[in-house]
């Protein structure tokens, strides 16, 4: 780490530079509602996949306790056929948090990229790309999520296939938006200078300059995907059995909300948690990558 010897009338000391990283994660770590949030996510995590291995229960294990409200040997009771709740919102949780996380990575790849080279190019070459971002964007997502998913879903892979497919543009604009002002930056026209190719240049130079704006928005379709994951699960065109996940358990249990409404509850908290976290999460990262305080300072 690189420091620089200050002196006064006084005496001398030095100063250690932090570096754009350092600044990013300090100011991250200012914003209480976010690191809390974090280590709530990272809790949720682990009991997603390594509290299923440790509970005494498994998800799909029957047991003679039908119908058992929350107890010391049930935290989260048991459905009618004897199944323990906690283990299957366990399992629910594990397969909600692939189909969201899976969402986001690919919406955000496929969106980064097509947004950079829109941005980059311009002209016609960004017209068409954008319209075709405007036509996605125009397509009702529920119903043409739940019409993909009839055809194409089932499995929690394809699910995420299908949400990624309609939140890629999304992503694409901001993208675009944030290259469009980079592009004319003179660190682009050194190296077009030097001889980069585009590829490069965009790959380089655009997209990692764009990537706090990128950072933000990928939290931010982590909890779209979960809470769009719920929604087709709750009206059936979701994650089938055998797999399960949160939104199918809060779906199944929705004719059980009067008699057993552990069933019911349990699940859905766990949506919110996910979806409050991120959110919070991605407040915190938006606070932390502010255009306003790059600056890097001694």
């Amino acid at each position: 780490m690189p420091e620089t010897l200050v002196k006064s009338p006084d005496r001398e000391f030095t100063v250690e530079e932090r570096s754009q990283a350092q600044l990013v994660f300090r100011r991250f770590l200012q914003h209480r509602a976010a690191v809390v949030s974090l280590c709530v996510f990272v809790v949720l995590i682990l009991l997603a996949y390594v509290g299923g291995w440790l509970w005494k229960y498994d998800a799909g294990q029957y047991t003679p306790d039908n119908s058992v409200p929350p107890s010391w040997d049930h935290p989260f009771g048991t459905d009618s056929a004897g199944r323990d709740q906690f283990a299957q919102v366990l399992r629910g949780t594990r397969i909600s948090l692939q189909v969201s996380v899976s969402v986001a990575i690919l919406a955000t790849l496929v969106g980064t990229l097509w947004g950079s080279v829109a941005g980059y190019f311009g002209g016609w070459v960004d017209t068409l790309m954008m319209r075709i971002s405007d036509l996605v964007l125009t397509l009702p997502l529920i119903a043409v999520a739940a019409m993909l998913a009839h055809n194409f879903g089932g499995s929690w892979y394809l699910i995420a296939l299908v949400i990624a497919a309609l939140y890629w543009a999304y992503v694409s604009r901001v993208a675009r938006g944030v290259v469009l002002s980079l592009r004319e930056k003179e660190f682009v026209e050194a190296a077009k200078a030097l001889g980069a190719s585009d590829t490069r240049i965009i790959l380089r130079h655009l997209v990692p300059n764009a990537l706090g704006s990128i950072l933000v928005n990928l939290t931010i379709l982590v909890a779209l995907a979960i809470l769009l994951e719920t929604s087709l699960s709750y009206l059936g065109f979701g994650v089938t059995p055998p797999d399960t996940s949160l939104g199918l358990l809060v779906s199944e249990a929705q004719t059980a909300l009067t008699t057993r409404p552990w069933l019911f509850y349990f699940p859905g908290l766990f949506i919110i948690i996910i979806a409050l976290t991120i959110n919070f999460i991605g407040d915190g990262l938006r606070d932390a990558f502010d255009p306003q305080q790059t600056k890097v300072r001694q």
